[in-house]
């Protein structure tokens, strides 16, 4: 029998996590059934209109502030360190610790926090057409997720991500000034870019990725002559990159919406843990759902990467299944007539592990 997946443990590179704020201090463990040491963390509190929090390992904690870098998605601003009360102060082997801010550790308010593991640190593959190499990096060939960190060029340039394959999926954020949280989706193209901290509809132009795929070792940067949201000399940035992965990711998600409370089916070949969604063609948020908010049938409380509302009741329900997503509900911001949208998502559990054993539905 052929091998499904490579990957029998997803919890070995993604976890979600729900925790209670205290007001003060705390050290927060993830409870998959492996430890996770978090290469990118992003937190948001469910309750109240806290700002987004994401950091990595690439960018670490900050010398002459207190804590990780940290990045809000619903934002354009520069990576920022608190001087003050502190969010995020480690990462540790199987979690991470949380200073007093508000933003983390609102006392009682309820959190959840999305984990993610890269984990190479050295050795990323560059070709002859590599010109931009990342200046830090944490990329998993098996997992198929990639952190780098570069500095800008004048003209357009390729930029290795180390993922061993062609990325299908890639956020791109400026860490040295404003700029758009840059999103490219394979099922987009390559001569529009989507926006993470807006609703917005595709933006059209050549100067974010040269109208040019990314590749199995480059992924191409348009000049930032006009725009500086992913490559202008003397700036620096973070590119975030994911590829599909058989039983553990699936990150080039596309589908059309058919105006039906009976909703479009979503093959994904493992039951999710987290999934995000978006509307293409026209405008619309992008909807994260995960099974540790909402451990029951259906999902019905998306929170919002573009913006810092807590979470709410969506406008579609969705049925975690073995295999994939089902739609339940017509609203047009999942589901209008012919709308077009995508979708990534990952793994709580391969359809069938690599001893041909089948998960079970929730």
């Amino acid at each position: 029998m052929a091998v499904y997946t490579t990957i029998d443990d997803p919890s070995v590179y993604f976890q979600n996590k729900t925790y209670t704020g205290n007001g003060s201090t705390q050290s927060i463990t993830l409870d998959g059934d492996t430890d996770l040491q978090p290469d990118l963390l992003w937190i948001k509190c469910r309750g109240a209109t806290e700002l987004h929090t994401w950091v990595d390992s690439v960018r670490g904690d900050s010398t002459s502030n207190t804590g990780y870098y940290y990045f809000d998605t619903s934002t354009t601003g520069a990576e920022q360190a608190h001087s003050g009360n502190t969010l995020v102060d480690a990462i540790t082997s199987d979690g991470f610790n949380i200073g007093n801010n508000d933003q983390v550790n609102l006392n009682t308010g309820s959190f959840v926090a999305w984990a993610w593991k890269a984990g190479t640190t050295s050795g990323i593959t560059t070709d002859g057409s590599t010109d931009i190499t990342p200046s830090a990096y944490s990329f998993n060939a098996t997992s198929r997720i990639s952190i780098v960190k570069y500095a800008g060029a004048t003209t357009a340039g390729q930029l290795a991500h180390g993922l061993g394959t062609t990325p299908t999926f890639h956020i791109i954020k400026k860490t040295s000034g404003t700029g758009n949280w840059q999103v490219y989706s394979k099922a987009v193209g390559n001569t529009a870019t989507l926006t993470l901290n807006e609703d917005y509809a595709p933006d059209a132009n050549a100067y974010y990725y040269n109208n040019t795929d990314p590749d199995s070792v480059n992924i191409t940067l348009g000049s930032g002559s006009s725009n500086t949201s992913v490559n202008t000399s003397g700036q620096t940035y973070m590119c975030y990159s994911f590829a599909d992965v058989q039983g553990f990711s699936k990150v080039s998600g596309a589908y059309t919406g058919n105006g039906n409370a009976d909703g479009p089916f979503l093959f994904c070949g493992f039951r999710p843990s987290w999934f995000m969604t978006k509307r293409t063609a026209t405008t619309g948020a992008w909807r994260i759902r995960d099974v540790k908010r909402e451990p029951g049938q259906p999902l019905d409380a998306p929170l919002y990467a573009n913006t810092n509302i807590a979470q709410n009741d969506g406008d579609n329900d969705w049925d975690v299944v073995s295999n994939g997503l089902k739609m339940r509900g017509s609203g047009t911001g999942e589901n209008a007539s012919g709308g077009t949208y995508i979708y990534a998502a990952f793994a709580e559990a391969p359809l069938v592990n690599s001893n041909g054993v089948p998960c079970n539905a929730r």
